[in-house]
């Protein structure tokens, strides 16, 4: 189906390439050797013309277009005689080219190199031995000025034998014939619908009771890994349940999880309006730890089909893959997602409501007191500076005056603080499920569309829930430069517990320091250090800056014995009180330093702590909406 906008979009059609068709093949048979190939026939008409490759790649929020791993680029007519191409000389992902006299057909072969690291987005490490997840836009030429919603493009895949596949678009050849054929879609639609593909593949039907229809793709590096139990399947279909009367609409003909569950490839996840690209660890499904720690992904991914695909901020509805996006809006696109895929995760089963509580005490307790980088870096500069920031990194050196990604987490507590505040303000009568209702769901169901909105529509809405002056109120929270999160305040006030610390490490900080193998003593001595007493990260303004300490340096000994990672938390419990100075041995590039830790309050860890005798209204907040 046609993918439709509520907002007119430039297109511009060149003499050259007016309302051209598209046909491209993509063979993944050598993706094991991380070689992708495709052969594109585009209709054309002779003269000059500028062919582009996608850069600006939706929900990657920066221009990631992997133009540089393209390879073997050939351009010839039907006839097989070769074009030269050019590249611009300033923008690189365009290729000038003139179509000879009588020509209305160029096939273009190209390769696409998947060499990269298991690290980033899309253009992340994406291939194993037995699986690989495409995507599109690494292997497709458009011309330039034509709007990627007025293409037309027949896409055919050529799988590795004894591969199987998911993927939101519609085959019409599948499973029986070599290369499956799909129906011809825009081309919109086509980079908006990767596929999974892997010689362990499975698929699971998720809440058969509604519709559309929901499926759980998944490829493993091997079979083991695809045997999730029961209970977790039910909490995928839970999930899929609620977002039922949360959003009360659903704007897509049938949706896909693509879940690839390898070590090989980059973890992250990436939306789309019909599928979510969801890259977890091997044993993400088998692993129970590993399972509430990745649980947020799908959750999160699943809410953007909703927030950021049907509803976009203007700045990001570009229309096309070459006009740079605006991020500024992404503290309610990133921000808001996070905020109802954690509240969904808890709802689903699979965060109990203890974990929930011990994930919110860890994003508020860091924002609160290990961000001093925001008494220069406003929330908003998080996101307006996104395409430069938005690297997902974590424990980064200095991330902490850096700032990063922080649109995402204080996004999740500005929401927060906005659905406690509706829910005071309305005496509980309503809450941030009555928004999400009317500003994602007012038309219901639907295909696929784009309805981009600014923030003054973001207030009206607001207001149409609870009236308030929520201008005021998000600049008060986007613009701060305060020291300390601006929005704890009122969630200390309005949702029934406040943030406390304790000496303690909640479920979720044991499960934290263990999957990255670190000790965590940013409350305490203001460092993380790895297990093998590498500094990962210093907060500046803590006991170990004052000391001199700096991320890279590694701890050599500990009061005189050689450095192992227990012995840090054991140096902690001895200098508590008035005990002793902790005296370390630090190594810097070569030199070594004596240096002695003032510190006496023992280990500390954030953690929400019940206020008697208010509303518990985050324990409302996480109630499933459905039996």
């Amino acid at each position: 189906m046609k993918l439709s906008h509520l907002v007119p979009l430039a297109v511009l059609l060149t003499t050259t390439a007016a309302h051209a068709q598209i046909s491209l093949a993509v063979d993944l048979t050598d993706a094991p050797r991380k070689l992708l190939h495709a052969t594109e026939t585009l209709a054309v008409q002779p003269g000059p013309l500028t062919l582009v490759y996608p850069k600006w790649i939706p929900g990657e929020h920066m221009p990631s277009g992997p133009v540089d791993n393209q390879a073997g680029v050939f351009i010839t007519t039907a006839s097989g005689q070769p074009i030269k191409w050019e590249r611009d000389l300033v923008d690189m992902y365009a290729y000038h080219l003139t179509v000879p006299a009588g020509t209305t057909q160029l096939s273009i072969k190209m390769d696409f190199l998947a060499t990269a690291a298991a690290s980033g987005f899309s253009a992340g490490a994406s291939t194993s031995a037995n699986l690989a997840i495409l995507s599109w836009n690494t292997l497709i030429l458009s011309p330039q000025g034509v709007s990627p919603s007025s293409l037309t493009v027949t896409p055919s895949l050529k799988l590795p034998t004894g591969w199987k596949f998911g993927t939101a678009l519609e085959e019409t050849s599948y499973p029986t014939a070599p290369i499956t054929t799909f129906k011809p879609v825009p081309m919109e639609q086509l980079i908006d619908s990767p596929v999974l593909a892997g010689r362990f593949f499975r698929e699971i039907p998720l809440a058969t009771d509604v519709t559309p229809k929901h499926f759980l793709d998944m490829a493993a590096d091997g079979p083991e890994d695809l045997e999730l139990s029961q209970d977790k399947i039910d909490n995928f279909t839970k999930l899929v349940r609620e977002t039922g009367p949360l959003f009360k609409s659903r704007h897509y003909t049938s949706y896909h999880f693509l879940v690839s569950l390898s070590d090989q490839v980059a973890h992250f996840g990436l939306e789309h309006h019909q599928s979510s690209d969801d890259r977890l660890p091997e044993k993400a499904f088998t692993d129970d730890g590993q399972f509430i720690n990745n649980g947020l992904l799908l959750p999160h991914e699943f809410t953007h089909s909703w927030n950021g695909k049907y509803r976009r901020p203007a700045g990001l509805a570009t229309g096309n893959y070459e006009d740079p996006m605006k991020d500024n809006l992404l503290w309610v696109y990133e921000g808001l997602t996070q905020y109802l895929g954690d509240v969904l995760t808890a709802r689903s089963g699979i965060w109990q409501p203890t974990m929930y509580l011990d994930r919110l005490a860890t994003v508020a307790g860091y924002l609160n007191d290990l961000r001093p980088g925001r008494t220069w870096r406003d929330l908003q500069d998080t996101a307006s500076m996104a395409q430069f920031l938005d690297n997902y990194s974590q424990n980064t050196p200095y991330d902490n005056w850096r700032r990063n990604s922080d649109f995402y987490d204080e996004g999740e507590l500005l929401w927060l603080e906005v659905d406690l505040t509706i829910r005071s303000k309305t005496n509980d009568k309503k809450s941030l499920n009555d928004f999400a209702a009317s500003f994602f769901g007012p038309a219901g169901n639907s295909a696929p569309t784009v309805a981009p909105y600014t923030f003054d529509n973001l207030v009206a809405a607001l207001n149409a829930i609870a009236p308030n002056d929520w201008s005021t109120f998000l600049h008060q929270r986007l613009d701060a430069n305060t020291a300390h999160a601006p929005e704890l305040a009122g969630i200390n006030a309005l949702s029934g517990y406040k943030l406390t610390y304790t000496a303690n490490p909640a479920y979720w900080d044991q499960l934290e320091e263990g999957q990255q193998a670190m000790v965590d003593t940013s409350y305490s001595l203001g460092m993380i250090v790895t297990y093998d007493g590498r500094i990962a990260d210093v907060i500046l303004g803590g006991v170990a800056d004052k000391a001199g300490l700096g991320p890279g340096m590694r701890l050599v000994a500990i009061n005189g014995r050689a450095f192992a990672s227990p012995l840090l938390r054991a140096a902690l419990k001895d200098a508590q009180n008035h005990g002793p100075n902790i005296q370390l041995i630090v190594e810097n590039t070569g030199y070594f330093k004596v240096i002695g830790l003032d510190y006496h309050g023992g280990e500390k860890y954030p953690t929400l702590t019940r206020v008697p005798n208010t509303p518990a209204r985050l324990d409302d907040i996480i109630q499933p909406l459905t039996k």
